[in-house]
């Protein structure tokens, strides 16, 4: 699977809204009490087992605070590391690097807190596959989904023109039928993937007789969700089925059990921890 990277434009553009909102560069505490002449080296250290990402935000922080930082990076996106292994260091201007020191670690430890919780969640799942949700964090969309990525995951749709998605609301104000507003979607999509959300087997048999292109079984659960997964199968046998609603590593093994395609995870990106990582400084001489 391919990673796509961010682009050097977005990297940048990113990092540039970091370091203006935390006023990187009228860092008074250091203006007051580091001296403009002092150097240091910095090492970034994790403090906890995981899967890295956004060394390259991290590295743009350092640069963009003061383009005399130098950055030796020995860690890269998706390795896992155990507590106490260096990621970078950084070397330069003191001010620079206390100024970029959040930031950095800011996009580190959010993106790789998505990349270790993708994988566990990618183990715990064995074959079916793993997909995060558009519960994401406002701006941060695009590079908490390429974490997905990095940490084994797939991305499901990236934004409301990716493909269609009809959930209960959609069926609520659509003024037809449940069948009928699938048949609707469908000869409307032009082309695009029709996703359909099913609370019951009933609706997920509309949606399938009706030419959805896969289904998203919400909140079936235990023996519900095996029963329904077997019938579904048996009238449709190419059928793409998706389970979500809440699913946690302790469940996560039961969907291959229970024959789904894919699981669908909003906590991904809206729940997942921060790795722990620590900034540590070596005075130099200069």
């Amino acid at each position: 699977m391919s990673l796509d990277k961010p682009t050097p434009a977005q990297i940048s553009g990113l990092v540039s809204l970091a370091l203006a909102e935390d006023f990187a560069h009228q860092d008074f505490t250091s203006l007051a009490v580091v001296p403009e002449i002092a150097q240091c080296q910095a090492q970034i250290v994790t403090r906890a087992d995981g899967v890295v990402a956004g060394v390259d935000f991290a590295v743009e922080a350092f640069k963009q605070c003061d383009s005399k930082v130098t950055v030796q990076v020995l860690i890269n996106d998706g390795e896992r590391v155990g507590a106490d292994e260096v990621i970078m260091f950084a070397c330069g201007p003191a001010r620079g690097i206390l100024g970029a020191e959040r930031v950095a670690l800011n996009f580190l430890q959010q993106l790789s807190g998505v990349a270790t919780a993708t994988s566990l969640a990618v183990a715990a799942a064995n074959d079916v596959t793993v997909l995060d949700t558009r519960k994401t964090v406002p701006g941060l969309r695009e590079v908490q989904k390429y974490a997905v990525r990095v940490g084994g995951g797939h991305n499901q749709r990236r934004n409301l023109s990716d493909e269609l998605l009809l959930k209960e609301n959609h069926f609520a104000l659509s003024g037809l039928d449940y069948a009928a507003t699938v048949k609707k979607a469908v000869a409307e999509a032009q082309g695009k993937v029709v996703g359909i959300e099913a609370e019951t087997i009933e609706q997920a048999r509309a949606a399938l007789a009706n030419r959805a292109s896969y289904v998203l079984l919400d909140n079936f659960q235990g023996v519900h969700l095996v029963a329904a997964v077997a019938a579904l199968r048996k009238e449709f046998p190419k059928a793409i089925l998706e389970a979500s609603g809440g699913y946690t590593l302790e469940t996560l093994p039961a969907l291959s059990e229970a024959g789904v395609d894919r699981v669908s995870m909003g906590a991904l990106t809206h729940s997942a921890p921060a790795l722990d990582m620590s900034l540590l400084l070596n005075t130099t001489d200069d």
